[in-house]
């Protein structure tokens, strides 16, 4: 997970735009909206992507950006198995 990348895309876009990314990437193979542009596989961007989107719309619920983060971190662990 490129938290970087996350981070700039979340700060960046609102969910409706990474939403726009995410049919692009599908559609076309790789998204258009300037600034959206990612390195890897489709399957790597539309992770990416997916995670922006969850951090951000989290982020516009209330939460601080860190806060954001710890919280996907949080539900990829618990989808893992690794936390109950």
């Amino acid at each position: 997970m490129n938290i970087k990348e996350i981070k700039q895309l979340a700060e960046k876009f609102s969910p409706q735009e990474i939403e726009e990314c995410i049919n692009q990437t599908l559609k076309i193979g790789k998204p258009k909206l300037e600034g959206c542009e990612l390195n890897g596989d489709v399957v790597e961007i539309l992770n990416t992507l997916a995670k922006a989107q969850t951090v951000r719309e989290l982020m516009d619920q209330g939460m601080s950006e860190i806060e954001a983060i710890r919280e996907l971190a949080r539900r990829i662990r618990k989808i893992q198995g690794l936390e109950k």
